[in-house]
């Protein structure tokens, strides 16, 4: 992976092209959710369904996990991998709260409030 100025921020995996790249299987398996009967075979043996795909075992394992930001490191895109979310019933503020470690309704206060502090998370270099 090339080193990007942007990769210096703290929790935050930005979706270049090396991204998209590396998480091409894993998110068109995540578009093929978008079909009733691709979401049932997924429900029905989420391994078997998943095998389908020429993903990474690190890829799929994210997926059995529902690692979302373990998704978003192996490539994937918020808006594709929020399928499966969707799929498993969670909103897109459900699996953003996941993500952040807090609970939905910590969430929904934090972005209500502006969203996180910036103290802290501008640079990898500044937490050192």
């Amino acid at each position: 992976m090339t080193e990007k100025p942007y990769h210096d921020i703290p929790g935050t995996i930005l979706f270049d092209a090396e991204q998209s790249r590396l998480g091409y299987h894993l998110n068109m398996f995540c578009m093929s959710l978008m079909k009733a009967e691709n979401r049932e075979a997924f429900k029905a043996d989420e391994r078997a369904y998943l095998d389908r795909f020429p993903m990474s075992e690190a890829q799929k394992q994210s997926v059995l996990d529902r690692d979302w930001n373990g998704m978003l490191a192996l490539g994937g895109n918020i808006y594709f991998t929020s399928k499966i979310a969707a799929t498993d019933g969670l909103s897109f503020q459900q699996i953003a709260a996941i993500m952040s470690g807090v609970s939905q309704p910590e969430y929904a206060e934090m972005m209500l409030k502006g969203g996180r502090s910036i103290d802290g998370n501008r640079s990898k270099k500044e937490s050192r």
